[in-house]
């Protein structure tokens, strides 16, 4: 048995795709199946029903997923704790990541970090069933950090940090009834088709709760699982309104963005074990992003642009 196998089966486990885990881990998808199949034949036991079309863990699976875990997590220990005798930091951090990163500029604060520790390798994992999903990764130990907005829950495992936090807005087109308006009730957005995310996210929560707690029912007739360009477009085309966070509406000059007059706050967490249970690697990147936030992140009271 290889650590290589190990690291292709917890990605398959992960992704329930042969496709998607082929891509997270780099390799083409013929050389995974190879490898997971390999695994299977030298531990005497099927890990995957592949009955169905779309593959699940078997028990046997799911039992070795948590040592699979286990193995992975000793071995990049391993490997760090001499890092101290090169006189650089070096392994693998699994970082959890969301469609938007809101007035924080993640992407810089990442390029930032590679450039000061190129031995460390960053993976960035998207979620497609909302950043909830995260919090029960970063328990069990398959993430080491993650972004988590709008979490429904404050684990007492982990370390929740409040990154930032951001008025929502509404953004429409200039020839919209509410165009004109310095301020909007969620009232008045009843009868509007709304653009916005699957119900899972964040996001969509909580302005599903807002309008919820207005009296309004949310109307969110476009479902967009991609990120806010693609809202904007659908808005810009006559498809709808929708509810942003203030930087994302700020990257669309050819809409309106109206403040709320009730305000709604987007909240985006970064999550991590204790400090005791984070590697070297994965505690100074969220050093580096805990700083980015800091500069960069304008008071949350101000108003939109153009408003």
């Amino acid at each position: 048995m290889e650590l290589r196998q190990i690291e292709h089966f917890i990605a398959v486990a992960t992704e329930l795709s042969f496709t998607r885990a082929a891509d997270r881990a780099h390799v083409v998808q013929s050389a995974l199946s190879t490898s997971v199949a390999k695994l299977e034949r030298e531990l005497d036991v099927q890990l995957f029903d592949r009955t169905r079309q779309r593959i699940r863990l078997t028990s046997a699976g799911e039992t070795f997923l948590g040592r699979a875990h286990d193995v992975v997590r000793a071995t990049r220990a391993a490997a760090e704790s001499v890092a101290e005798y090169r006189d650089t930091l070096l392994g693998t951090v699994e970082f959890g990541s969301l469609i938007s990163y809101g007035p924080v500029d993640v992407p810089r604060a990442l390029g930032d970090f590679h450039r000061s520790h190129p031995n460390v390798r960053i993976t960035l994992r998207l979620s497609q069933s909302g950043a909830s999903s995260y919090l029960g990764a970063l328990i069990e130990g398959s993430l080491d950090l993650a972004l988590v907005s709008v979490p429904d829950r404050m684990p007492p495992q982990l370390d929740m940090r409040l990154l930032f936090e951001e008025p929502m807005v509404f953004v429409c087109r200039d020839d919209h009834p509410l165009a004109t308006r310095r301020r909007v009730h969620l009232t008045d957005t009843a009868a509007d088709d709304v653009i916005g995310f699957p119900p899972e996210f964040g996001l969509r929560r909580l302005m599903d709760g807002a309008l919820q707690n207005a009296g309004v029912a949310p109307r969110t007739h476009y479902e967009v699982p991609g990120g806010f360009p693609a809202i904007a477009g659908l808005v810009a085309n006559g498809l709808g309104t929708a509810f942003m966070p203030r930087s994302e509406a700020a990257r669309c000059p050819d809409l309106r963005a109206i403040a709320l007059a009730t305000p709604v706050v987007w909240q985006v967490y970064l999550a991590s074990p204790p400090a005791e249970r984070m590697r070297p690697a994965a505690s100074r990147l969220a050093d580096a992003i805990r700083a980015a936030a800091s500069r960069e992140v304008a008071s949350p009271g101000a108003e939109p642009e153009g408003v």
